[in-house]
Parts: structure tokens; sequence; C-alpha cells
């Protein structure tokens, strides 16, 4: 028999319900999981009497467990590997940043150490990236709310999370009511995580765009645009094919309308395919409406089958230069971290058949500094 995760907040608030049970009593008993995680339902305090046998029979603290968590040489990144109870596996990376080092508008940085988290949304993916070893796996299975929160449940357990992006596998908004009510869960009680450090990314999903601001009205959005013209994404992204670069950007116009936010605009740098400077120029014209943080991404290698090559440096400076200085888009390159244990961005996938790991996700730089 499956199990609901206890974080399944749809389907817990029913079963109470229908047993004349307050659903104000479920922050009470995520609280009680998130303090103890290995614990059985049971031994949650001060429920209802009629609450033990309906969690006991239908329920679990959690439906995942820890296979695994690698760390980085340098420690700033831990890779976790996640066994989901239906027998496939995903990942989740966590990242960490001291906003002391280093400086801010020639100013010395504030704050201290924090880490975000990067959770996935699915097993595989039905987008076909070609440049992203996800899309090698296919699509498995989507994950529920559960299964997305319960990674930040076994992420709490190496770091106080802070900031979390929804950039490992999957596309988030092609599993849209979970990983709404996910987000949901990670900004009440007892996560209280900020909408504001919050960012979901997707691959331009039109019709779910059109409706995130009005489900999750303070959550970032990042788009994985990628190229600059149709013909481009469509040969590195066959899923654009279905979401045309005209229509995407009349989307990310209403949506900003709406929002009044920035658009955080993911971009990988593949040499010779979209980095040379005219390509610069076409993103410029194509962004210069919009208010955006454009995120240059340094192509990492997903197997010797990659027809792809990793931009030159030089080629990824003069591209920033051009938005920078010709368009005045604010444009950064992609810290990556973790690329010694694949957990680089575009590396993620998990050989089911082995159940073992063998990538995993990347970060854009810390999302509250792009913000500002």
């Amino acid at each position: 028999m499956a199990f609901r995760s206890v974080f399944d907040y749809g389907a817990l608030r029913t079963e109470l319900e229908n047993a004349g049970i307050s659903a104000h009593f479920i922050p009470l008993i995520w609280k009680y999981v998130l303090q103890n995680p290995i614990c059985e339902l049971d031994e949650v305090p001060s429920l209802p009497s009629s609450a033990y046998p309906l969690l006991r029979s239908k329920f679990r603290a959690l439906t995942s467990s820890l296979s695994s968590a690698v760390d980085s040489r340098d420690r700033v990144t831990t890779k976790l590997l996640i066994s989901l109870q239906n027998g496939t596996s995903v990942e989740a990376v966590i990242m960490r940043y001291d906003t002391r080092l280093g400086k801010y508008d020639g100013k010395p940085r504030p704050g201290g150490p924090r880490s975000t988290l990067c959770v996935s949304s699915q097993v595989g993916c039905k987008m076909g990236c070609k440049f992203c070893a996800t899309g090698t796996m296919g699509f498995k299975n989507n994950l529920s709310s559960g299964e997305i929160v319960e990674q930040l449940v076994h992420a709490y357990r190496f770091s106080h999370i802070r900031n979390v992006v929804f950039m490992g596998m999957g596309e988030p908004l092609n599993n849209y009511a979970a990983v709404v009510e996910a987000i949901q869960i990670m900004t009440g009680f007892p996560f209280q995580l900020s909408p504001k450090r919050i960012t979901v990314s997707t691959v331009g999903i039109i019709h779910a765009i059109n409706k995130l601001h009005d489900d999750l009205p303070n959550v970032n959005l990042a788009v994985s645009l990628h190229a600059p013209d149709q013909d481009i994404r469509c040969q590195i992204m066959p899923a654009a094919r279905a979401f045309p670069l005209g229509k995407l950007m009349d989307a990310l116009q209403t949506y900003q309308k709406n929002s009044q936010h920035k658009i955080f605009i993911e971009y990988i740098m593949l040499d010779g395919v979209n980095d040379q400077e005219q390509h610069a120029h076409q993103l410029g014209s194509l962004l210069e409406m919009l208010k955006v943080v454009v995120n240059l991404i340094p192509f990492n290698p997903i197997g010797t089958k990659s027809c792809f090559r990793t931009s030159t440096e030089q080629n990824v400076r003069k591209f920033q230069k051009i938005l920078r200085g010709i368009y005045n888009i604010r444009t950064t390159v992609r810290q990556e971290m973790g690329q010694d244990i694949s957990g680089a961005c575009g590396q993620l996938v998990v050989n089911l058949s082995e159940q073992r790991s063998v990538g995993s996700a990347g970060l854009l730089t810390d999302i509250e500094d792009l913000r500002i």
C-alpha cells in the first residue's frame, strides 16, 4: 500500500475534515515532523484521539528516504539523492554562500552564511532540451506536493535553508498544482520561507505563466530562454515549438505588468550555437522592453555523446559586455558550484535502473543579490 506524505496538504486536509477533525492541527503536525523527521505520526502530541488511527493508516511523516549525501571538495555544495516510495529517485542540491565575501557596488556586503536549496518537481522531464542531461531520462512521473516539500525537510538536516529554487529535475510548470501547493506550504508555518526567496524556473509554459502571479504573487520567475530567436530555440529545445517566442514575450510582458517583478532570464552559452555577437544583439533587442536579469550559464558537459562545447571565456565576456553596455541589461555569469560531484547546471540525471546518482542541478548567482 502506498502512503501519502503528511505534507500532501490537500489530501491530509480532506481526510481530517472528513473525520470531523479541524485542519488547524496540520501546522502542529508539520512542526513536529520537521523537528523529528524520523518520527512515527503516533508520536505527534496534542492531537484529537481520532486523528491517530487515521494518520497511521493513510500517511507517513516522510514517504521518501535519503539514500546519499555527497559534499563537494570545498564543502560548499551538498548533493542529496532521495529515494521515493515508488522506486524512483530525485536529486536536490544545497548550495552555501557567505554574503560577506566580495563586495556589492564597491562596498562591503552585509549579512553572513546562507543556504539555497535546488529542488526537483518531476522524475525526468518531457521537455527534452538537448543540452540537459535530465532530458535523456525521459519523463517518469510528477512529484506530489509532499514529495517536493520532503526535499526541504531532508535538506534541513544539513543546513538552514533560506532560499529555494525550482531548478532541479523536471519542468515545474508542467506539475503546476503540486508546485503551487508545495510553495504555499514552504511559505507557511512552520517553514516560513519568504516567497521573495523562492524562484520557479520554466522553459516557457505560456498558459501556466499567465496564471502564476495570481497563484504565487511574490515568487520569482526565471525563464530558460537559451536562444534569441525561435529557430535556434527549437533546435536546442524541441518543446519550444509549442511555445512561440513572440507569444512567450507577450506573456512575460503581461506577467511583469501585473507583478512588477524583475524576470530572471537563463541563457546557456553553447559554442558556435548561440554565443556570437549577433546573438547578443538579438537577445538585447528582444529583452529591452522588459526588466530582466540575464544569467549567462557556462555549458557543463553531460556525457561523451553531447555535440555541444562550452563557449570560450572571451565570448562569454563579450556577450555580457554587449548586453550591459549597449542594452543596459543587468547580466551576470553563473557561479558554478559542485562540478566535482556532478552538481552543476544541466547535469542532473538519475540512473533509475541502477538507482545511483550521476549528476545534479546547479544554480545561478545568489538569488537575493539578483533581486537588488
